[in-house]
């Protein structure tokens, strides 16, 4: 009996990694989303991501969401009833409760819980792109979640990587 082989393949150089993207028709597209908070909450987003995906004019890929703040998050969540998202904000605020007790507080009470929901939460999503249009469900919305209490100024950073009509 013949052992099996289990030579590995040659790896491929970084030359021919570096060729593969243009090989197969893949390119790349970034750009960024500034968000205006109204303070805790969530804000949907989906609708501007879209316009970036028809604006660059992809076609099948990835889009990668990355929020630039350590006191906001991403989610993909439900878009069709507002009493889902009033439950999410309720389940974070207990999780992470302002006046607790915590060792960092210079920027505010509300701060260190931010950051506690932050890390509980995402701060990047992945999401599939088929004809130019992200393949999310039904009732699925993408949303920036602020932590703070107060109004703030969010960039969500976008990159969509894969095919272009």
């Amino acid at each position: 009996m013949t052992p099996p082989d289990t030579r590995r393949p040659s790896d491929p150089s970084v030359a021919d990694l570096k060729s593969a993207p243009k090989q197969l028709g893949l390119f790349q597209s970034h750009g960024r989303i500034r968000v205006a908070t109204d303070g805790c909450g969530f804000t949907d987003v989906t609708g501007d991501a879209a316009r970036f995906l028809a604006t660059s004019g992809a076609d099948t890929g990835l889009l990668t969401l990355f929020v630039r703040h350590t006191s906001a998050s991403l989610t993909i969540q439900e878009n069709a009833d507002p009493d889902v998202l009033a439950d999410l904000k309720d389940a974070l605020a207990s999780l992470a409760p302002s006046g607790a007790h915590y060792r960092h507080g210079c920027e505010g009470p509300d701060d260190m819980p931010a950051h506690i929901k932050t890390m509980l939460t995402c701060v990047s999503l992945a999401i599939p792109v088929e004809d130019g249009r992200m393949v999310l469900g039904t009732w699925q919305g993408v949303y920036l979640i602020e932590h703070r209490s107060k109004p703030h100024a969010r960039e969500i950073a976008l990159l969509f990587q894969g095919s272009f009509r």
